[in-house]
């Protein structure tokens, strides 16, 4: 059946409302699971990598090849979605994450450093998805509820990324009964995760939100030509100065809690911590990143998305301060993971949702992908630079580092803020 952009326009604000509560479910429950899988792994990648290789420089590459990852899957993920609706883009990055648990068992399992960190690459497709997901929760929500509904899918990844730490050892003995290596069962436990996630994905979000929101706005699927090309995303960029402050902030705040973040189990194992502190200390962390979320989602709606970006500076600032002088006080390095995350989650949330209202609906999948690309090569990028300086340095030199990143980011925004027009 052919439709005409003028019809979907005809459909009751009530059904759209209930389409976009079913939506907000469907990616809600994906996020669950989906931070499951992403949390899990992520508690003790860079433990192994350091066990594997003897080399604590080396281990810094366990975030870096994760982030990476999910910086090469933006863009497919981001294309895949402007020819074949959000749900094409989310199958595809669950999809790669859960290949990625499966190289990196048989990693483990052969005592491989370089397979384990290939396999990594692909598990970054679990937070390609996450990421994707937060996107997916805009496109039918209304311009000053925007930040709101995408924080509140932000949320839902609390109770995964929560979780998964702290289920780490329980399926490292779990795997070891079943014959799995040490260290391998977390990577199996995240494959059913992903899976999960995916069948999620698949079935219930459906009608697909973007598909849809295109209709509304009498806006015809351009094809796979359009988004298959950054050159879309720099042309959009270069007209709207808002969406490009935005993903400066976005990077800024990645790369600084990634860098941190990273390098913080590797501290406290070296510090002689056991897997339950490590674990504690990381679910924690997250816990800063997502349980506060709808309220810097609300905040940014109606205080202003800038002036909540401005905040998450301050906050990473005092996150990066208090990392540099922690020292061995493992209480010290847990505030500063928590304030890290929060400071996180006012950068993502409030730059995210400025990124969308700032780009036409027919180009935003392509922004959104170079977004993610841009985030997540920055951060990327930053965990490269953190296992160098924690490796010939110390963990308080990373903290200084991020924390003068983190000013000059800020006072820019500041007074960028201050000289455009209203």
């Amino acid at each position: 059946m052919t439709s005409t952009p003028t019809e979907p326009a005809l459909l009751p604000t009530d059904r759209i409302r209930s389409i976009q509560r079913r939506t907000l479910g469907v990616l809600s429950a994906t996020q669950i699971m989906g931070g499951v899988g992403v949390a899990v792994g992520l508690a003790l990648s860079s433990v192994v990598v350091d066990e594997l290789s003897g080399s604590t420089v080396i281990s810094g590459f366990a975030g870096t090849a994760t982030v990476l990852g999910a910086a090469l899957l933006a863009l497919p993920a981001a294309k895949a979605s402007g020819s074949g609706g959000r749900r094409a883009g989310l199958a595809l990055a669950y999809l790669a994450a859960l290949a990625g648990c499966v190289v990196s068992v048989t990693a483990i399992s052969l005592g491989s450093w370089p397979l384990l960190l290939a396999g990594l690459v692909l598990v970054g497709g679990g937070s390609a998805g996450g990421l994707a997901a937060r996107y997916s929760a805009t496109d039918l929500s209304p311009r000053d509820h925007s930040a709101r509904h995408l924080s509140l899918v932000v949320w839902a990844s609390t109770v995964g990324s929560v979780a998964g730490p702290n289920l780490a050892q329980p399926a490292d003995e779990l795997g070891r009964s079943l014959g799995l290596a040490d260290k391998a069962g977390p990577f199996a436990f995240a494959a059913l995760a992903f899976a999960a996630a995916l069948a999620i994905v698949i079935a219930g979000l459906r009608p697909d939100p973007l598909k849809l929101a295109r209709e509304l706005h009498g806006t015809e699927d351009r094809g796979p030509g359009r988004n298959r090309t950054v050159r879309t995303a720099f042309q959009t960029l270069r007209t709207t100065p808002m969406a490009r402050t935005a993903l400066v902030m976005i990077a800024v705040s990645h790369t600084a809690m990634v860098s941190v973040m990273s390098m913080t189990p590797v501290k406290l194992h070296h510090d002689g911590s056991d897997l339950k502190v490590i674990g504690l200390v990381i679910s924690l962390h997250i816990a800063g990143m997502y349980v506060l979320s709808p309220v810097v989602g609300w905040l940014a709606d109606k205080a202003g998305k800038v002036p909540v970006l401005v905040l998450g500076m301050a906050v990473l600032l005092a996150a990066a301060m208090l990392a540099a002088t922690a020292g061995h006080r493992v209480w010290q390095v847990t505030a500063a993971l928590v304030l890290l995350g929060i400071g996180w989650s006012c950068g993502l949330v409030a730059g995210s949702a400025l990124v969308t209202e700032s780009v036409p609906i027919d180009r935003r999948p392509a922004v959104q992908g170079l977004s993610d690309l841009l985030m997540n090569v920055c951060g990327a990028t930053g965990t490269i630079v953190a296992g160098a300086v924690v490796g010939r340095l110390s963990f308080g030199a990373l903290g200084l580092g991020v924390g003068l990143m983190v000013t000059a980011a800020g006072l820019w925004l500041s007074i960028t803020w201050h000289r455009t027009p209203a």
